[in-house]
């Protein structure tokens, strides 16, 4: 698999650690600009459970990788592109400014109705000084799901945002949820999104030049609306169902994608379910064992 870690290693020549960061920014969608209490899937963290301020960051890192690392500053919680853009100039140029341990580059999740002119300005500007990739959290292309979950913006808002990111040289990674809920018909109880529905999203963002996808299983976390309102609900009954599914995503994702995550990485306090998601080593090595047993690869059913 092309998997991130590895591109960043041949890139700058070393390893390369992502510090989540949190930014001090909210979310247009837990002020009232166009919603309140945030996607339904998300904490009051902004699903930021692991991002902490910089100097916190860097020791627990340097603390865990004592070997020189290098780093991009990843501004993970809530939505960093979301306030005045000299606001996020300078918090953004502060960052690029430590040079120990070295900081190489900027991660910044944001929600695509969140960029403006002056932000894509800004970006562009950024992008030309330093490596940068912007983080779209999608999570599914179907619009009933998105609204079941408040996301709050339609499928096509995130397309224009990738088209305009794109055309300024921009890298873009799309964040995807796979086991988000949705309504059932008729009786409007919470059921997953199918299989098909979910290959359909990973398949909608690959036919786009992106430079990344992130994919995870939905987590039930406390202090979610999820968790108050459908506190049984299971994305996935095992991780082998689990598993099965991501061995095709990554079969239908084009080998010149980067792959971001492929699972979940809640702290263990937040977590509700699926209690098996906190198994990470063991989900990825079963998705390795599971494309070695069939000889497959990240990309080989792309049409």
């Amino acid at each position: 698999m092309n998997k991130i870690g590895a591109f960043l290693k041949k890139e700058f020549g070393s390893r390369v650690v992502k510090l989540p960061l949190d930014g001090g920014f909210t979310c247009p969608n837990r002020d009232g600009t166009k919603g309140i209490g945030g996607c339904l899937f998300c904490s009051s963290t902004g699903s930021g459970e692991f991002a902490s301020n910089i100097t916190e960051s860097i020791k627990l890192f340097s603390d865990k990788w004592p070997d020189g690392s290098k780093y991009i500053a990843y501004f993970q919680s809530h939505t960093n592109t979301y306030a005045p853009v000299e606001q996020l100039e300078s918090k953004f140029r502060a960052t690029l400014s430590i040079k120990d341990p070295e900081i190489v580059g900027l991660a910044i999740a944001t929600r695509p109705d969140c960029l403006t002119d002056e932000v894509y300005s800004l970006l562009e500007r950024l992008n030309k000084e330093t490596f940068m990739w912007v983080e779209l959290g999608l999570q599914t292309i179907h619009d009933d799901t998105a609204d079941f979950v408040n996301r709050c913006y339609k499928t096509d808002v995130y397309d224009e945002a990738v088209a305009a990111l794109t055309s300024r040289g921009i890298r873009v990674v799309t964040h995807l949820i796979l086991g988000l809920p949705k309504a059932a018909e008729g009786t409007g109880d919470a059921v997953s999104e199918s299989r098909e529905e979910m290959l359909a999203s990973v398949e909608h963002v690959c036919k786009a030049p992106v430079f990344g996808i992130k994919l995870h299983m939905l987590n039930v976390v406390r202090g979610s609306t999820l968790a108050e309102i459908c506190p049984n609900y299971v994305p996935f009954e095992s991780i082998e169902q689990y598993v099965d599914l991501v061995v095709e995503c990554v079969r239908k994702i084009p080998n010149n994608i980067t792959i971001h995550r492929l699972n979940a990485d809640t702290a263990r306090p937040f977590l509700i379910s699926p209690e098996w998601s906190m198994k990470k080593r063991t989900i990825l090595n079963a998705i390795e064992k599971k494309l070695a047993s069939m000889d497959a690869k990240q990309g080989d059913m792309v049409e």
